[in-house]
């Protein structure tokens, strides 16, 4: 499964196909924040008053409690601003496949943070098939820019000129 992801053409093809309506869901939703006067604060405040708690009733992610408390509620507008333009790239980056495997990495970073804070929506299915495009690297954004901006970087870059296989 892992070389097919990674070697074929047909792969490439429905990964380009997941990759653009992922990003397009990503752009939707970052271009509304931008948009929008977004703020994290009620989002961040609620998270904090009432964590993710295990079966025990215990914090099941107390140090992300914590996190969100003492660092980024004094920071909420940095965060949002974050949040907001973080989706938007993300989105553009899967549209257009640049950076692709970074782009999915850092929007499975926020689908980790927004269900660590407390919200299953559809962060689970995002990082469901951002796995998938991981998995596959560079075959994830051959059809779109990564197919010319990923050799030159491996060009002029010296630790990314060893292909991973």
């Amino acid at each position: 499964m892992v070389k097919w992801l990674r070697k074929s053409k047909s792969a490439m093809v429905i990964l380009t196909i997941i990759r653009i309506w992922l990003g397009y869901l990503w752009v939707m939703d970052g271009f509304e924040k931008v948009s929008g006067g977004f703020s994290a604060k009620g989002f961040v405040g609620m998270a904090i008053k009432s964590p993710v708690l295990t079966p025990e009733k215990t914090q099941a992610f107390g140090w992300y409690t914590s996190f969100l408390k003492e660092f980024v509620m004094p920071h909420i507008s940095l965060f949002s601003t974050m949040v907001a333009w973080g989706e938007l790239f993300v989105g553009l980056g899967l549209i257009f496949g640049t950076l692709t495997t970074a782009a999915a990495f850092f929007g499975m970073m926020m689908n980790f943070c927004y269900l660590m804070a407390g919200t299953v929506s559809v962060n689970p299915m995002y990082i469901f098939w951002e796995i998938f495009i991981l998995v596959a690297g560079f075959n994830a954004g051959k059809i779109g820019l990564d197919r010319w901006i990923i050799p030159f970087l491996r060009e002029k870059v010296p630790f990314l000129k060893k292909s991973v296989e």
